[in-house]
């Protein structure tokens, strides 16, 4: 399995948008290194929901559940989407600050690529992550 981190300002959609929904497509990915990484995704894998713009969280878990496929956003055939499904709230929210104050994770695709949309995530960096949640 692997673990990744997907961004959305919440105004344009939400973890409540995709809760609400129950399964949708991640689309709109016009970067060629974050759609590298959705072809990468296989179905079981998880994925953090990122926040980003104003509240800059990780607020939830979301699954892969339809590996990549054509964006239909788009006629351009170089672009992709997978599929999501939201597997769990976080209990409490763990921000970019969170992040950026645990050495742990300082060499976390978040604070070293801050601008990419769809990152991989370590195993252990999602862990922490998940310790981070509870307390």
């Amino acid at each position: 399995m692997n673990y990744w981190l997907i961004k959305s300002e919440p105004n344009t959609y939400s973890w409540d948008d995709l809760v609400a929904k129950g399964t949708d497509h991640w689309d709109g990915v016009r970067n060629y290194a974050a759609r590298n990484n959705m072809k990468e995704m296989k179905v079981g894998d998880l994925a953090f929901f990122y926040h980003s713009v104003k509240e800059k969280a990780i607020v939830g878990i979301a699954e892969c559940v339809k590996e990549h496929y054509p964006d239909p956003t788009t006629d351009d055939d170089r672009w992709v989407v997978v599929d999501f499904s939201p597997k769990e709230k976080l209990k409490k929210p763990v921000t970019l600050e969170d992040v950026k104050a645990d050495d742990r994770l300082q060499g976390m695709d978040l604070l070293r690529l801050s601008r990419l949309s769809v990152q991989s995530v370590k195993k252990e960096e999602f862990d922490i992550i998940l310790e981070k949640s509870q307390s």
